[in-house]
């Protein structure tokens, strides 16, 4: 058969690669020669095949040394034999290189029958639909061409969504790990793996306090948004929800009743919704401080009188003595210094006194307008219930039923229970609380230290167990030796020396007098200003993110 004139080209190719032998074998006249195929550039396509090495025309396979085969060729060989040689090695690499494009176009066949173009937000990916098989149940483990997000002119899959987000998708499906992109919001993170149908909790280690991050920051901006509505005037729409009356708000159908109530109520509750509301929350503050002053004052020495209410007695007695007796209002006691005589004289060895009787009224005034405050908002109140499990209403409530009993058993008890019912006056100062209503920033506050629960009972906890373990220490250290001068009598007093001890406040009453101790009291100060330290920083973070968000709205 003829060969073409791209095989005269790939002969020619073939034959510039050739390599002959230095064997001593190659002797002239020797019919026999050894070849090897080398790297021939097809001109046909432009493709560099790489052709076996073997043995062509029955010639035996040997080591060969490149040369010039036009200047080492033996002159005796006959040139039909090279004509011949150089034919069929012509053919042979011929039919190897159509055998390596035909195997290279069928690997390339097969890759992209298996290939699979994803176009998400307008960035192309491509992966193997092996690959999407690796985590079951998911959008991209279902792709098929029947989707209406199939592009068959395009062959490729188009998807609307972030880019960004995908990218770290689609290595999840490559090397079973996902992480997060710190350049993308965590909502939107959330979103786009509910979308692909994949499970946030698979996050990896390295990347879940960054993630998490936010879930903190919404629950921040609820409570904020929360204190916002407190503050921001509500609409007469919003009223009516609240009070459960949307149906008879939307119909115009609402009584003068319900007309009314919910106006009185935010003249009480919310002190920023009208002209009236201000004027009402001012004159609760007012109340409310001057309960506390006077609640002050009436322990200062130079704010009471002596309680001398004495009831007239009669004094003839046949044992010389001064009788007196004590109402049970008074501690007053007389010793008689003598015999009883007229112009006598004896000495009053204690007056028992009582705070000044305009503290009495001042606070009479106050608790009036508490009282009704309280009636005013439990009546025009949405909802009895939530409004008498309200906290700030209880203390409330207590604070101003302790006026009134106070008063009313002032007359049927005596001196010692008086001071008894006296101690439980002690719950007027938290109303103090109350001023939370009228203030953000204390609301802030408040609501710092509900997020730093956590921390706060830590720190507790710790408090606690160092101050037992250290109480015990002590008092044991304490009676080594001779220590005529041990005040740890007990392990009980040496808890109040651990406790201020650890809270590094060192009071300095109580001290130890030996080595033991002195060292025991050195590893409690320690620890103290370890454990205290430790949760500090995570209140003053909340405190400061709280600020932060709250002055950006």
């Amino acid at each position: 058969m003829p060969s073409s004139p791209r095989r005269s080209d790939e002969s020619i190719s073939a034959r510039e690669g050739l390599y002959q032998t230095t064997d001593k074998r190659n002797q002239p006249g020797s019919s026999v020669h050894s070849f090897t195929s080398a790297t021939a550039l097809l001109s046909g396509n432009g493709e560099n095949v790489r052709l076996r090495k073997g043995t062509y025309i029955g010639l035996p396979d040997e080591a060969l040394t490149p040369s010039s085969y036009q200047s080492n060729r033996n002159p005796s060989v006959d040139q039909m034999s090279i004509r011949t040689l150089d034919r069929k090695m012509s053919q042979r690499i011929h039919l190897d290189a159509n055998s390596s494009v035909m195997a290279a176009r069928k690997a390339s066949w097969m890759d992209s029958e298996h290939r699979v173009i994803l176009n998400v937000g307008g960035v192309r990916h491509e992966t193997y639909q092996h690959v999407l098989k690796k985590i079951p149940a998911t959008r991209l483990s279902r792709l098929t061409p029947n989707l209406a997000n199939y592009d068959p002119v395009l062959n490729e899959y188009f998807f609307d969504r972030h880019p960004g987000v995908f990218a770290m998708i689609l290595n999840y499906y490559r090397t079973g790990k996902l992480h997060y992109p710190v350049d993308v919001c965590g909502p939107l993170f959330e979103d786009e793996l509910e979308f692909w149908g994949l499970d946030s909790n698979q996050v990896e280690p390295c990347c879940w306090m960054t993630y998490t991050q936010h879930r903190d920051t919404q629950e921040t901006l609820a409570v904020i948004e929360s204190l916002d509505n407190d503050i921001d005037p509500q609409t007469a729409e919003e009223v009516a929800k609240k009070f459960g009356w949307e149906d008879d708000y939307f119909n115009g159908s609402l009584s003068w009743w319900q007309r009314i109530k919910p106006q009185v109520w935010q003249m009480f509750d919310e002190p920023w919704s009208s002209r009236y509301a201000r004027v009402v929350s001012i004159t609760s503050i007012f109340f409310i401080i001057l309960s506390i002053v006077c609640f002050c004052l009436k322990t200062e020495p130079r704010m009471r009188v002596p309680d001398l209410n004495i009831r007239p007695m009669d004094l003839s007695n046949k044992s010389g003595n001064i009788p007196y007796h004590d109402t049970g209002q008074h501690d007053i006691s007389a010793r008689h210094t003598g015999h009883y005589s007229r112009g006598s004289s004896f000495s009053v060895e204690k007056i028992k006194t009582r705070a000044h009787p305009h503290f009495f009224y001042l606070e009479l005034i106050a608790n009036i307008w508490f009282t009704w405050e309280i009636l005013m908002r439990l009546i025009f109140s949405p909802n009895a219930v939530h409004f008498i499990k309200s906290p700030i209403n209880i203390i409330d409530f207590i604070a101003t039923a302790s006026f009134y009993a106070d008063w009313f058993l002032e007359w049927y008890l005596d001196g010692n229970h008086r001071d008894t019912i006296e101690f439980f006056n002690i719950v007027r100062i938290f109303r103090l609380f109350k001023l939370t209503q009228h203030s953000s920033g204390l609301n802030i506050l408040i609501e710092t230290f509900k997020a730093s629960a956590r921390e706060l009972l830590l720190l507790m906890f710790f408090v606690l167990l160092g101050t037992v373990m250290f109480a015990s220490l002590m008092y044991y250290a304490e009676r080594v030796g001779n220590n005529p001068d041990n005040q740890f009598e007990s392990i009980p007093l040496g808890l109040w020396h651990s406790l201020i001890c650890i809270t590094t406040v060192g009071f300095g009453d109580m001290v130890p007098h030996t080595y033991y101790g002195m060292v025991v009291g050195s590893f409690c100060a320690l620890m103290g200003v370890l454990t205290i330290a430790l949760p500090v920083p995570v209140i003053v973070s909340n405190f400061a993110m709280f600020y932060s968000h709250a002055k950006a709205r």
